[in-house]
C-alpha cells in the first residue's frame, strides 16, 4: 500500500503527542538546559587524553607518537614532542608531549585518533558543551585541558575503560614475562661461563 510508512510514522507521532500529556516516558524533548537527558554509554563528540594516578602530568599516558596527528583528517591535532623522556607504565622510556593541542571547532569526531593510538591515551569524551564567546582560541583545547583521568574515563565509559585496562594489563604482563626470559637466559649464560672459568685451571 502507498504511503503506508508514512502512516506509520504519522500513527507514532501521534501516539507520543497524546500519551505525553499522562505519560513521562512518552516525552521526546526536556527544557535543556534545565533539564539534560542522561548520555548513553557509547555516545562520543570530542577526543581526550586519559592519565593514570592523581597527577595528570607525571601519569600522562601519551607518547608523543604523532600518530593521531598524522591520522587525523581534519588535520585539527598539533603535537609537540618534549626533549625529555618519562617512564612509560612498562617502565620504557617514552618521549612526552610537550605541546599537545586539539582545535575542537575543526574536529569532526570521527574517533580515527582513538583507533590509531597504540597506547590507549587517547579517547573520545561525551562532553558537548563547548560554546565560547572566542571561537578561535576558546575551541583550541591545551594539553591540560585535554587530560583527564582513567577514573573518568571509567565513569563514561564503563565497558571500554574495563577493556582497555584488560588490554594493558596484558602487554604489561607479557612485558614482564618476556623480562624474566631474559634475566632467566642472562642468569644461564653467566653461569655456563663461570662453569667454563671453573675447568679451565684443570685442563692445564
Amino acid at each position: 500500500m502507498i504511503g503506508k510508512g508514512i502512516l506509520k510514522g504519522m500513527m507514532e507521532t501521534a501516539r507520543n503527542l497524546t500519551g505525553s500529556f499522562h505519560d513521562p516516558e512518552r516525552l521526546t524533548t526536556v527544557s535543556y538546559p534545565e533539564e539534560k537527558i542522561p548520555a548513553k554509554e557509547n555516545a562520543r563528540n570530542f577526543p581526550f587524553l586519559v592519565y593514570d594516578g592523581d597527577d595528570w602530568e607525571s601519569g600522562l599516558r601519551c607518547v608523543s607518537c604523532q600518530i593521531c596527528e598524522k591520522e587525523c583528517p581534519p588535520q585539527c591535532i598539533y603535537i609537540e614532542k618534549d626533549t625529555q623522556k618519562k617512564a612509560d607504565f612498562l617502565g620504557k622510556l617514552q618521549f612526552q608531549p610537550k605541546v599537545f593541542d586539539i582545535d575542537v571547532s575543526v574536529c569532526m569526531g570521527c574517533q580515527i585518533c582513538v583507533e590509531v593510538c597504540p597506547f590507549e591515551s587517547i579517547r573520545m569524551d561525551r562532553d558537548f558543551e563547548y560554546a565560547k564567546s572566542d571561537r578561535f582560541e576558546g575551541l583550541l583545547l591545551h594539553k591540560e585541558q585535554l587530560a583527564k583521568s582513567n577514573k573518568y574515563y571509567h565513569q563514561i565509559h564503563p565497558t571500554e575503560a574495563t577493556e582497555t585496562d584488560a588490554i594493558r594489563e596484558g602487554k604489561r604482563q607479557d612485558h614482564l614475562a618476556k623480562e624474566r626470559a631474559k634475566a632467566e637466559k642472562l642468569a644461564q649464560a653467566k653461569e655456563a661461563a663461570s662453569k667454563s672459568q671453573s675447568k679451565e685451571p684443570n685442563k692445564e
